[in-house]
């Protein structure tokens, strides 16, 4: 495997191997059934989240190894611009993550505000709400965000942009280009979380892992600072790394993975196309 590899698609990765069968001519669950070996979710959930969950449902054994969480910001940059936000032409969601900071301070909005929004996830979280969304492009992804602004866009366009504390400069570079003036202001702060290591080396030592899911950058680079490199490669050798969209794939490949793309940008994508991984392992 190389850097700069490209990923792969759940259906290629498993090409030439049979697929499991969930139940015997009896209606009852096979050997292979019930031996699929366990997924791992690094993202920031409890064990009842919706991607553990949505594993659970598709009779996959989750090891919950949430690498990061999501914590509270107290940015004031954020209070300040909330104070104006009449004063703002659009307002970018790129997670459902940073929704909640910002309908806690402004429940109704604006009615000259537009919205745009990643995905149809984080869309559905605003308009639970009673949020209108302008807009959310085909492809849950920061580049195909920008990409659909371009019809939006005109020189001195005011976008208000609620991110992580970790974010990529994709959006908020990319619509400045546009000519769009951005203010991006930390909505809530991503950090490491307290693994439990040692079970994490002993579940490693096994082999055992059928693939690792990973529905952010800092999933990816959390993860390996904890286990380290070497835990870390001993762990992607044996189990697929299946990486929510491009951005995260990028974060594999740079640590020299060659990731599987879910079959789409969602914690449901992610979840089937992990659990296609594992069934056909055996």
């Amino acid at each position: 495997m190389h850097q700069g590899a490209a990923p792969i698609s759940a259906q290629a990765s498993s090409e030439g191997r049979g697929s499991a069968s969930p139940a015997n001519a009896a209606g009852q669950p096979s050997a292979t059934a019930r031996e699929l070996p366990p997924v791992v979710v690094t993202r920031a959930e409890a064990s009842d989240g919706p991607l553990s969950s949505q594993l659970r449902s598709l009779g996959v054994k989750v090891l919950l190894w949430p690498a990061v969480e999501v914590l509270k910001s107290e940015s004031a940059e954020l209070h300040a611009a909330l104070d104006r936000i009449e004063e703002f032409d659009w307002i970018v969601f790129t997670s459902r993550q940073a929704a909640p900071p910002v309908l806690e301070r402004v429940p109704k909005q604006p009615p000259a505000l537009k919205v745009a929004a990643v995905g149809q996830a984080t869309a559905q979280v605003l308009r639970q709400r009673g949020w209108n969304v302008d807009l959310v492009p085909d492809d849950p992804n920061a580049g195909a965000l920008v990409a659909a602004f371009e019809a939006f866009v005109k020189p001195g366009l005011r976008v208000l942009f609620p991110a992580s504390s970790r974010a990529l400069p994709t959006v908020s570079k990319g619509l400045t280009q546009l000519g769009a003036l951005v203010t991006q202001v930390e909505a809530y702060r991503t950090e490491a979380a307290a693994l439990d290591v040692n079970e994490c080396r002993e579940w490693i030592a096994r082999d055992e892992i059928g693939a690792v899911t990973f529905a952010s950058p800092s999933a990816v680079i959390e993860l390996e600072r904890a286990l380290g490199r070497e835990d870390f490669d001993r762990l992607l050798t044996k189990a697929a790394a299946v990486a929510i969209g491009p951005t995260t794939a990028r974060a594999l490949a740079e640590l020299g993975r060659v990731p599987v793309m879910a079959e789409s940008a969602t914690l449901r994508g992610l979840a089937n196309t992990a659990a296609r991984l594992v069934q056909t392992q055996h």
